[in-house]
């Protein structure tokens, strides 16, 4: 788990730290309803992501960019990783609750991100994600306020197949 952690750490502070996913080496492949999909260009699709942001957000004032990734990293074997940009600094030993539907999953964070406890929870993530039509998010900040956002998941089928096409290449 901890070379998982490490390589999504590494990865999504990467991206927010680059000036966009385009200064990133990303090539934006289209949108698909409320997501969007991009593969790295200079690695031959080998690190592919969809996005969204959310349709509500709390606070959203008092937050920087609060956004959802899928990705998938090909040649380290990394598929469907699902981590939760929250914008702000989460409590330590406080997991963030994601409900699809009747299905919930608790999530740990790390600085101001979420993902999953075990890859085999990322797959049942992404299958509900596919399945739903919104998803909640909640997340308690270091100060102890609490967040709630949704994220609507028209689209993400189509997204995710894109994503999973660019990156077979």
């Amino acid at each position: 788990m901890m070379k998982r952690m490490t390589y999504i750490f590494s990865f999504v502070t990467a991206l927010v730290l680059s000036s966009g996913a385009f200064a990133a080496g990303f090539e934006f492949l289209g949108p698909h309803g409320d997501w969007d999909v991009f593969a790295d260009k200079k690695a031959k699709a080998s690190v592919c992501y969809i996005a969204s942001v959310p349709t509500k957000a709390s606070h959203s004032k008092k937050r920087s960019d609060i956004y959802v990734l899928v990705t998938l990293r090909k040649n380290e074997g990394f598929k469907d990783v699902v981590s939760f940009h929250q914008g702000y600094p989460l409590k330590k030993n406080n997991d963030v609750r994601v409900q699809i539907g009747k299905k919930g999953y608790k999530l740990f964070g790390s600085g101001e991100t979420a993902w999953t406890y075990e890859a085999k929870d990322d797959a049942s993530l992404v299958k509900m994600m596919r399945a739903g039509s919104n998803m909640s998010v909640k997340g308690t900040s270091t100060r102890g306020t609490k967040t709630t956002d949704v994220y609507s998941l028209k689209g993400i089928s189509a997204a995710y197949k894109t994503m999973r096409k660019a990156c077979s290449k």
